[in-house]
């Protein structure tokens, strides 16, 4: 188990009775004030730089940012759960309003399984092949921790592994202009991980001539962040995927989502690219319509929840 801090364990009716807490925990970077299910929707709050190059570099190019970054690998602490398997892509997930209706959950309105987006446990199962899993929420550790428990995403016998676990202390937050007027918000940077890992960014393997050869592990080479909100990749956002929140869970429209299916396709699709920043996960839903025309597969069919392999 990743429980650490000395908690082992938690009471339903506990939870119940900090909901409120645990809504505000949740929800503190979330804007979840309008709450209406609506996919693809702009976020007057959101940022996105993944078509606009020239701001991203001043973006990342701005020292209080570079300074920000270099603080927060110095403080990171990663407890690791489960071991990161060589050769493997690694997946940056976000939590709230991407794979859980959040409201529900933290006011005890919906059984835990029924808050998840549908597909949930399929995806991580259809991506773990290729991908270790890294989960990034902007929640408290504390919730975190009670959320991945009471979705069963840990301590369960499910066919994948979490191999650590980041809570909102590793945010931090950067600077940039938004419609000429300085512009504050967090981020989620998985260059922290990187710094935080050297010894993970070169490993040395066996080659067919039997000598030892570096081998690239984790780095923007191979890393996807999977979110609700475009400005939480900020400072890379070629290796963000942005997809609609999930909310209103109790509604029929929420359980007919297909987004994580729809995600799971792509990701399988792009796992033998030897680059991941030669791709444009912002075009991600293109792919997947080209690759079905291909194949004969109709977009949002049942049957696209199979994907045998990485080379279809």
């Amino acid at each position: 188990m990743f429980l650490r801090r000395g908690r082992r364990s938690y009471r339903t009716h506990e939870m119940k009775a900090t909901s409120r807490s645990r809504e505000n925990e949740g929800d503190e970077l979330k804007d979840p004030s309008k709450l209406e299910f609506l996919p693809d929707v702009v976020n007057d709050l959101d940022v996105d730089f993944a078509d606009n190059p020239a701001a991203d570099a001043v973006y990342k190019n701005d020292q209080r940012n570079i300074q920000k970054v270099k603080e927060a690998t110095k403080k990171l602490q990663i407890n690791i759960i489960h071991p990161l398997r060589e050769g493997k892509r690694l997946l940056v997930l976000d939590i709230d309003y991407t794979i859980l209706d959040t409201k529900p959950l933290t006011s005890g309105s919906l059984p835990s399984a029924e808050c998840a987006r549908p597909g949930l446990h399929e995806f991580l199962e259809t991506i773990y092949p290729y991908y270790d899993i890294c989960i990034w929420s902007q929640t408290s550790w504390v919730w975190l921790e009670a959320k991945l428990v009471e979705l069963g995403m840990v301590g369960s016998t499910r066919n994948y592994q979490i191999s650590f676990v980041l809570d909102k202390t590793c945010m931090f937050t950067v600077f940039t202009e938004r419609n000429g007027q300085p512009y504050a918000h967090h981020v989620k940077a998985p260059q922290i991980i990187w710094n935080h890992f050297p010894q993970l960014l070169v490993y040395l393997h066996w080659t067919n001539e039997r000598t030892l050869t570096p081998c690239l592990h984790s780095s923007a080479k191979n890393t996807i962040h999977v979110d609700d909100l475009s400005r939480n990749f900020a400072l890379n956002p070629n290796e963000g995927l942005k997809i609609h929140a999930f909310k209103n869970a109790h509604t029929e429209q929420a359980r007919s989502d297909w987004e994580l299916v729809k995600v799971g396709r792509y990701m399988v699709h792009i796992a033998a690219t030897e680059d991941f920043r030669t791709l444009r996960h912002k075009e991600w839903k293109h792919v997947l319509r080209r690759q079905s025309r291909r194949k004969c597969i109709p977009f949002y069919s049942i049957e696209s929840r199979h994907i045998p392999s990485a080379q279809g």
